[in-house]
């Protein structure tokens, strides 16, 4: 009499799984050629590893994703909370290199423009560029308290340093690494494998009560997190009177 017992389908197999879910492969393209003040002093045997890593992580995000049968559940810091990546990233800890271009631009006085990658956000930016560009935010606006009880430049950067410090979208851990009275710059780290976003906050000179910003990735994994850190902080700057130039 034949056997009744049957091994279990082996689920890993891909010619099964990929006959009826289909992952497109993951391509990044960073064209560093756009921002002439960008550095590439930095290119090193420590970046090489974290490019290497980067796209290691990009093939095992590909590969659960298909094993999932494509379902819409891939995001990073998703995948990343299994204990082999958590070890890898307690291991590596990608917080990346500082970009050299950081603070206050001299040739004209603003914030660095993005670098031709989708994980930055200035005001710095042309309007026109939806895709970089973030309106800068008004700390006394005429429909609001500028016209009844207006705030000092000094009151305003105190409101901010405090919405920084108690709004954490995405968890990611703010860190107020520079401090003047016109500039805070503040690095955001991701909770598991430490991914590093820096966030730059200026007062130009000038009477408008204006604040520029700029927030971005340093490794380009950002998954929209820049506009989405943005946001929250303009929401509970709101709560204390600010608002954004325009809609955002």
């Amino acid at each position: 009499m034949a056997s009744m017992t049957s091994s279990p389908p082996n689920i890993y197999n891909n010619n099964s799984i990929h006959r009826h879910h289909k992952v497109a492969p993951i391509r990044t393209t960073i064209n560093w050629s756009r921002r002439p003040f960008i550095s590439s002093s930095n290119s090193n045997n420590s970046d090489d590893q974290q490019q290497e890593v980067t796209r290691s992580l990009r093939t095992t995000s590909a590969d659960i994703c298909s094993r999932r049968g494509g379902l819409n559940l891939c995001s990073l810091e998703v995948i990343l909370r299994s204990s082999e990546l958590a070890v890898l990233g307690a291991i590596f800890h990608f917080s990346g290199n500082k970009p050299d271009y950081l603070g206050v631009q001299k040739k004209p006085p603003a914030l660095a423009l993005c670098p031709a990658t989708d994980k930055c956000i200035s005001t710095s930016e042309n309007i026109s560029d939806v895709v970089h560009y973030a309106p800068p935010w008004n700390y006394n606006p005429k429909e609001g308290r500028g016209s009844t009880k207006p705030v000092s430049k000094e009151v305003a950067r105190e409101e901010l340093l405090e919405v920084i410090k108690t709004t954490k979208p995405d968890n990611y851990t703010p860190r107020v690494v520079e401090k003047k009275d016109d500039y805070i710059r503040v690095e955001y780290e991701s909770p598991i494998l430490g991914f590093v976003d820096d966030v730059e906050f200026w007062f130009p000179p000038g009477k408008k009560p204006l604040v520029q910003y700029r927030s971005a990735s340093r490794i380009g994994l950002g998954f929209d997190a820049n506009r989405k850190r943005v946001k929250a902080l303009r929401l509970a700057l709101e709560k204390k009177g600010w608002l954004s130039e325009n809609d955002f």
